[in-house]
Parts: structure tokens; C-alpha cells; sequence
């Protein structure tokens, strides 16, 4: 009897062991930060002037104004370029893509290697990947049609979307199986998606069906750290819009106008069920969230609006590179700051992998910086001292330093301070000729040691060699009509 009742109290004193010892791992855990997740929500071609964090009082975005008035609507900020492949890529890279000679849009024609993103650059992905990221892309590509440059070889562990740098929105125009098979241009604007490497039909208005693919990979993966790219192709042409959102704006006369405030409206449903979806799976507090846009609004092509600012996309003024730009992290980042500083879509990239103490030693340099100490007044220096852009074709470069903007293309040269004169109408450059000067050594210093193109513009897009024919000729659309749920 003895002997047994020593032996319980061992067989108790070990458990007591065991469970004090997995009380002492549970607090450690707890105690723990946990790496933020980091969604980045892009809209394709977006008016500077459409949302209303922005001052928008014809086109309500309640949902994406949740994101700059729950955390910090960036007033100066920036891309890269202004047309979205080279963007997208500098936003990606968190790097500048002068830097790896990714000026123009990329061919999509998949038989050919190269047009994309170069293997030795690595996107927030494949940067994220070795610290215990998920990573997944919802939407639209454009940074590479030949599979070694599509996103599942490309740090991403999930991909639905396509491919191609646009796409129709209604699923009965879905009439191409895949990239080979186009003809003509514009044709890849419909293919059926992808999910990963699989071809997949979809039943919904576009915009919806993404919006429901990100909603579904949050709840999926809302116990691992994640980066989700939400890769809107809105309000990009064509310009089409199921008869649910035209219907809120029936009152706008203007028909392309009309439609183009139906499609935003899709997109900011969209963004209000990523965020309610956060504060349901109860991540919120531990999600950084971006919004903006690739570039300036294209105003004639798609009735965008940059409301004060000069010209739009392919431009190198403000109306450009100028874009809708808000971050919200509650708890981190401070509620309805408006942060005038300059910054850019390349600091995305380097604010989560510092947040998440991701070690980027081995790494090639960023030209972005981490956001959060600028927002947070930790640091009140300016996160850039000077940004640059550059289009090849255009012959043209833009330098923004404080708040002056210079301008050069070919012989002409412009100097604007942008601090009080928003719209660029008053050129400095004549008054002004030793800045003018210091400008131009600036950008002849910056330039001076950027490799060739690595691809040529895909714009003059010549059919690929080897194709498949059209299985139904008659099934072809006009793509760039307005058009409406059938």
C-alpha cells in the first residue's frame, strides 16, 4: 500500500512537471510579438481625386476612407512610373526598376523568356518566403507571362487571377483557354483565369469574384503570418460594370462616368469585406494594410478624375505619379494623421520587412524605408531626400526634392515648387537657373549607371510565333466599349 501511494505521488509530482512547464512555453508564446500580416490593396489606372479621403464628393468610398481615417492618408505619395508594369515592379522590389531595366510594360506572349521581373531581383514574396510567410496574389499579374516569371515560381504560394496586364470583367467573354491561343491584341483580356497553374471559370462580375477570393485566403490563412497582394485590374479599361453598381450612380449623366464610379464601387465593397473580414477572424490589430493605386487616372480613356493635378497616366507631372495612398495598422499606426512628406510605393516593401525583423542582409539594397517611425513620430526627418522618375520612351526624368519638382524632357526644362503650386502651372526654371542646373547634374549622377532595357516595350505587340487559331471568331468583343451585365 505504501509502495502505491509513493508511486502516485511521483506520477503527480511529473504531470504537475509538465504542466507547469507547458504553462511557462504558452506565456512565452503569448508573450511573443507575432509578425504582422501585410495586405497590399492595388487599384489599376484610379483618378487621384476618386476616392473621398482625397476630397471625391460624386464617387462614395466609405470603405477605402476607413483605411486613411483609421490609420494615415499619405498626401505626397508616390509610384514609380507612370503606367503600371514598371510600377507594379518597383512596388514589388521595394527597388527602383531602373535599376534592372524594367521600362516598359512586358510582352505577354509566354514563349518568350525574360519579360519580367529578372530571377535576380526578389519580389516582397520570395523576401518574406524564408521567415514563415504565405503568400498569395488575387487578381492581376503583369510582371511576367513565361513560367518562370509567373507567381507560383515567384516567392507566391497562392495565384488566382490572370496573367496579362488586363482583363474583361463579365465571365461569358471568357472565350480563350490560354495566352497561346491569342490572335490579336487585346485578346488576352480574355482568358479564362488561373488558379495557380490551372485554368478555372468564374461566374461573377470580376471585381466581386476577387474581392471573394481574398476574403476566403484571409480566413484560410488568418493563423499564419501572410502577405496578401490584392491586384485590383479596376477601374482599368474596358469599362464595364454590372447593373448592381451602375444603379447607385444612375444620377450621373455621363455615361463612361457613370460606369467608371460603378466600377470603383465594386472595388470599395470589395475592400469593406477584407476589413470586416480582419476584425472576424480577429487579426485586424496585427494586419497592415495599403491602399493605392498604380498610377495616375487616365482621364480621357477611362473618365478618371486627378482632380488638381496636371496631366495623368504615361506622364511624368504630378497627375502621373501622384496617386491615392493610405496605410492603416490600428494601434500602430495613428488615426486620421495626414502624413505630407514624400514617400513611395518602393516603402512598402521595406516597412513590413522591418516590422516583421525579416533579415534582408544578404539581400540586394532597398530603395524603400520603413514607414512606421515617420508615422508613429519616432522619427520626424523626411523618409526620402530626393525621388526620382524616368521614361525611357518618352525621353523624359522628374526629380522630387522637398518641395520643388523638376521636370526635363529632351531640351525643355521645368522647375515647380509643388508645395504651393499643386497644379505645375508656374515654371520656376527661368528664375531659378542655378537649381535648374543642380537638377540636371542630379539626374545625370542618378541615371548614369542603369542597365540597358532588359526587354523592349511590348506596346507594338506583334502576335506570337506559334499559336493556336481563334476557336470561335464570332465570340470576339470590341475592348474598349462601355458595357454593362448582359
Amino acid at each position: 500500500m505504501m509502495l502505491q501511494k509513493f508511486s502516485a505521488f511521483l506520477a503527480a509530482l511529473a504531470l504537475s512537471a509538465q504542466v507547469s512547464a507547458s504553462s511557462e512555453v504558452d506565456a512565452e508564446s503569448t508573450l511573443a510579438p507575432k509578425q504582422p500580416n501585410l495586405i497590399v490593396i492595388l487599384t489599376d489606372d484610379q483618378g487621384y481625386q476618386d476616392v473621398g479621403f482625397n476630397g471625391s464628393t460624386e464617387i462614395a468610398t466609405p470603405h477605402i476612407d476607413r483605411i486613411a481615417n483609421e490609420g494615415a492618408r499619405f498626401t505626397n505619395g508616390y509610384v514609380t512610373f507612370s503606367v503600371c508594369g514598371p510600377s507594379r515592379a518597383g512596388l514589388l522590389t521595394g527597388r527602383h526598376q531602373e535599376r534592372f531595366g524594367f521600362n516598359f510594360n512586358p510582352s505577354v506572349d509566354p514563349s518568350v523568356p525574360g519579360n519580367g521581373i529578372p530571377l535576380s531581383e526578389k519580389n516582397i514574396a520570395e523576401v518574406l518566403q524564408p521567415s514563415g510567410y504565405t503568400s498569395g496574389i488575387v487578381g492581376k499579374w503583369h510582371m511576367g507571362t513565361h513560367p518562370d516569371m509567373r507567381p507560383n515560381k515567384r516567392g507566391f504560394d497562392y495565384f488566382y487571377g490572370f496573367l496579362s496586364g488586363g482583363h474583361r470583367y463579365f465571365p461569358e467573354e471568357m472565350v480563350f483557354n490560354d495566352l497561346s491561343e491569342v490572335e490579336h491584341k487585346y485578346d488576352w483580356y480574355q482568358t479564362r483565369l488561373l488558379r495557380n497553374e490551372e485554368r478555372i471559370d468564374f461566374d461573377e462580375y470580376l471585381t466581386d469574384e476577387l474581392s471573394h477570393e481574398a476574403v476566403d485566403f484571409i480566413k484560410r490563412e488568418k493563423d499564419n503570418p501572410f502577405f496578401l497582394y490584392v491586384s485590383y485590374n479596376a477601374p482599368h479599361a474596358p469599362l464595364q460594370a454590372s447593373k448592381e453598381y451602375l444603379q447607385r450612380y444612375s444620377h450621373i449623366e455621363n455615361e463612361r462616368r457613370r460606369t467608371y464610379a460603378a466600377m470603383i464601387a465594386a472595388v470599395d465593397d470589395g475592400v469593406g469585406r477584407i476589413l470586416d473580414t480582419l476584425k472576424e477572424q480577429g487579426i485586424d490589430d496585427n494586419t497592415l494594410v495599403f491602399f493605392l493605386s498604380d498610377n495616375g487616372g487616365p482621364e480621357r480613356h477611362n473618365a478618371s478624375d486627378n482632380g488638381p493635378l496636371r496631366d495623368g497616366k504615361n506622364s511624368l507631372f504630378e497627375g502621373g505619379v501622384r496617386v491615392p495612398f493610405a496605410a492603416r495598422w490600428p494601434g500602430v499606426i495613428p488615426a486620421g494623421f495626414d502624413y505630407e512628406n514624400p514617400v513611395s510605393s518602393m516603402d512598402i516593401l521595406a516597412t513590413i520587412a522591418s516590422q516583421a525583423n525579416v533579415d534582408t542582409s544578404e539581400n540586394k539594397p532597398l530603395d524603400g524605408v520603413d514607414l512606421i517611425p515617420f508615422l508613429t513620430g519616432e522619427d520626424d526627418g523626411l523618409p526620402h531626400d530626393v525621388l526620382f522618375w524616368r521614361h525611357l520612351k518618352a525621353g523624359g526624368v522628374a526629380v522630387r526634392m522637398g518641395g520643388e519638382k523638376f521636370v526635363r524632357k529632351g531640351d525643355e526644362r521645368m522647375l515647380f515648387d509643388v508645395s504651393s503650386d499643386l497644379s505645375e502651372t508656374k515654371d520656376l526654371s527661368a528664375s531659378k537657373q542655378e537649381r535648374t542646373e543642380y537638377f540636371d547634374e542630379q539626374i545625370d549622377a542618378w541615371s548614369e549607371s542603369f542597365p540597358a532595357p532588359a526587354f523592349p516595350d511590348a506596346h507594338g505587340w506583334k502576335k506570337p510565333a506559334k499559336n493556336k487559331k481563334r476557336k470561335n471568331n464570332n465570340q470576339r468583343k470590341k475592348n474598349n466599349k462601355t458595357g454593362e451585365s448582359k
